[in-house]
């Protein structure tokens, strides 16, 4: 036969895959084995599980877009009252460089817990779980752009195509539950500075990349399938599935065709498990009101509603949620340049209520234990301003949060110098959190890795230290 005769991908010569070999084998005993194999709710997940035993199964990642301001915040400087409007002289920091005056904070900071931890009075409801949080004053990134911090927060690089950390927790560790994704966002909508492929399995198999779930309107506007009979819809997945994968043989297998495959099976069986989840009228009224879903402030309630949902899908066994902050600043809804006392206190507002709502209910159920909470966003906010009203850029030195899952609660780790300018002591890379991310999961981010491109990579590159002091 000419190989030139015919170009046409799928109608080609195929190829002599082991899957063909053991069909054509062994009057298909082999296949058989293999059928079995795939019948397996892991099949597809090529890592072996945890590495040792976890504290945390799942993850909630409170991600906080633009820059939440870290000595407005958790690192209080009093330093910054002392030299307020003074000018702060020579700054190394490309975006934010001339005419700088110090700022000091607009918000009063007081001690909270049997821990002492300040917290500034823009967050009086995680304040009252201080002794849950274990503060990381010493965090720094890279570069002062969303676009690449994003990334780097969500994938250990800065640029495109590696895979996200909770494609990173779902390859690790499969999914707990064969109907439900393994790795949900609950978003509005927007796209987030980076792109989806903050989202994105990178090179990771496709089906380990996020399931995207509206927070306003319907989660799933196609959720409800289009024929009224199941068994037709059966039938057809069947034929499709079918051509799929005769189709997926003919490349010599193919990453794209199976997780397709994988995805529409996936979608047919949330269609009986995904509105019962999301369905937050099982909930009780005081529930609902201890995540302010009762709200009158529409942005609010509608944070309110991401928090709840996420703790109904890890309590389904969803691997890794993560919950965005409703739209604000373009760049990022804590990019305040300006009006930072006036968005900086609406969007603690949003937030503050639902988050330490959740922690309080993920204790209430027992499922705090076995829950981590991550509350971080890309960088910092300088402490120095070209206006009396806005911060810029900072990622020499800010704060994240971490919570539950075999954290220690009520300690303050690493901190930034008297002025907030950079972290001096027990510095953390966003490698170093990654690692100790995956560290409670029971994944040791060394041996987490994936051949791609003829190297093993992993989602901490070369580096990252788990912070052990805070575990």
């Amino acid at each position: 036969m000419n190989p030139h005769s015919n170009n046409c991908p799928g109608r080609g010569p195929r190829l002599f895959s082991r899957r063909s070999m053991l069909k054509s084998s062994a009057n298909g005993f082999g296949m058989l084995a293999l059928s079995a194999l795939m019948s397996e709710r892991a099949y597809g997940a090529p890592a072996t599980g945890p590495h040792f035993a976890p504290t945390a199964k799942n993850v909630i990642f409170c991600f906080l877009d633009g820059g939440v301001s870290h000595v407005d915040s958790f690192d209080p400087k009093p330093k910054l009252a002392e030299v307020d409007d003074q000018p702060a002289g020579e700054i190394d920091n490309p975006t934010a460089n001339v005419n700088r005056k110090w700022l000091k904070s607009p918000w009063k900071f007081a001690k909270h817990g049997e821990s002492g931890l300040p917290v500034s009075e823009l967050f009086p409801h995680i304040a009252s779980c201080v002794d849950d949080l274990a503060v990381i004053r010493s965090m720094k990134a890279d570069l002062p752009i969303h676009s690449t911090g994003v990334l780097f927060l969500h994938t250990g690089s800065n640029v495109a195509g590696r895979p996200s950390l909770g494609s990173w927790a779902s390859y690790g560790l499969g999914s707990e539950n064969q109907n439900l994704p393994g790795f949900v966002v609950l978003n509005f909508g927007v796209i987030p500075c980076g792109g989806l492929e903050n989202y994105s399995s990178g090179f990771l198999p496709a089906s380990f990349q996020a399931t995207l779930l509206n927070a306003d309107g319907p989660p799933l506007e196609n959720i409800t399938p289009g024929d009224s009979r199941a068994g037709v819809q059966r039938a057809k997945l069947d034929l499709l599935k079918l051509q799929d994968r005769a189709f997926a043989e003919t490349l010599g297998g193919n990453d794209a065709v199976e997780s397709a495959v994988k995805n529409y099976e996936l979608a047919y069986r949330m269609q009986s498990l995904v509105p019962d989840v999301l369905d937050l009228s099982r909930e009780t009224k005081a529930t609902q009101s201890l995540y302010a879903i009762d709200s009158k402030v529409d942005s609010q309630r509608l944070y309110g509603i991401q928090c709840l949902r996420a703790r109904r899908l890890i309590e389904s066994g969803v691997r890794f949620v993560e919950i965005t902050c409703p739209p604000g600043a373009s760049n990022g809804t804590w990019d305040q340049h300006g009006a930072l006392k006036k968005m900086h206190e609406k969007n603690a507002l949003d937030t503050d209520q639902a988050i330490a709502g959740l922690i309080k209910d993920l204790k209430a159920r027992g499922l705090f234990d076995e829950t981590l909470i991550v509350w971080a966003g890309e960088f910092g906010r300088t402490p120095h301003a070209a206006s009396r009203d806005g911060r810029d850029h900072h990622p020499e030195g800010f704060t994240v949060w971490l919570a539950g899952g075999g954290v220690k609660g009520g300690v303050a780790h690493g901190a930034t110098d008297e002025l907030g300018m950079h972290a001096v002591e027990n510095v953390c890379t966003m490698h170093d959190l990654h690692a100790t991310i995956l560290h409670l999961l029971g994944l040791d981010h060394q041996r987490l890795t994936y051949r791609h491109g003829g190297r093993d990579f992993r989602l901490t590159d070369v580096h990252g230290e788990v912070i052990h002091e805070i575990l």
